[in-house]
């Protein structure tokens, strides 16, 4: 957990950054979900699509706020609107009762004007990428798809509801988690079940990573033109 905090800290500070405002949002069920928004720098006539970006670990304040600056701040330089949203109980968003707060947040977002209505981004980090996968199982209709950088799969997920989703998946191969050395698996039950998959080992790299944007950028494009 140190090697992966002081990464964080590495990634923040050699990463330009787009400002991350903290908002707290209330959701059709009535709670508070506070959720770090980071907008593109760059003004649009057009509303911005919207991707929920998933966090790491328990998904708490700390976690969320790096989350959204290394790597939201890199979806935001491309033009998403990026919602980063902090678990209100430390268990990320895993589970239908956090899975469903994520659905409403999505709700509540679209209701602004600089925001873009219909299919909405996925991604997320560890935890946040098994929450990802999570929530686009559910109805992946409402999903352009999920960046899980990284995330797991095995042959007991039932990823029928996925066949033809697009999915970009990215794993360390050097991993001190050995998540890595469960790459073959998690491809496997995802093809398995249809899903057009993205999915690479990015060699010596740590549990947590860079983006290759020279590969996540052609694949953001093609999910947007397909998802149109």
């Amino acid at each position: 957990m140190v090697r992966n905090s002081s990464l964080l800290l590495l990634l923040v500070l050699i990463l330009p950054l787009n400002s991350a405002a903290q908002e707290r949002i209330t959701l059709a069920d009535g709670s508070i979900l506070n959720v770090f928004m980071v907008e593109p720098e760059e003004v649009s006539a057009q509303p911005r699509p919207l991707l929920i970006l998933m966090g790491g670990g328990p998904g708490n304040a700390s976690i969320s706020r790096d989350t959204s600056q290394w790597l939201g701040s890199g979806f935001a330089q491309r033009g998403w609107m990026v919602a980063v949203p902090i678990s209100p109980d430390n268990r990320s968003f895993r589970g239908s009762t956090n899975n469903a707060k994520v659905v409403q947040l999505i709700d509540e977002l679209q209701q602004r004007e600089d925001i873009a209505a219909g299919k909405v981004l996925l991604a997320g980090v560890s935890n946040g990428g098994l929450s990802a996968l999570e929530i686009a199982r559910r109805n992946p209709a409402n999903y352009f798809g999920v960046a899980a950088v990284p995330a797991l799969s095995n042959s007991g997920t039932d990823n029928e509801a996925l066949d033809g989703f697009p999915i970009y998946l990215r794993i360390g191969g050097a991993d001190r988690l050995d998540w890595a050395a469960r790459f073959d698996e998690t491809v496997n039950s995802l093809s398995d079940a249809g899903v057009d998959l993205d999915a690479a080992i990015i060699e010596g790299a740590p549990h947590m990573f860079r983006m290759d944007w020279s590969t996540l950028q052609p694949w953001l494009e093609k999910i947007l033109a397909q998802g149109k």
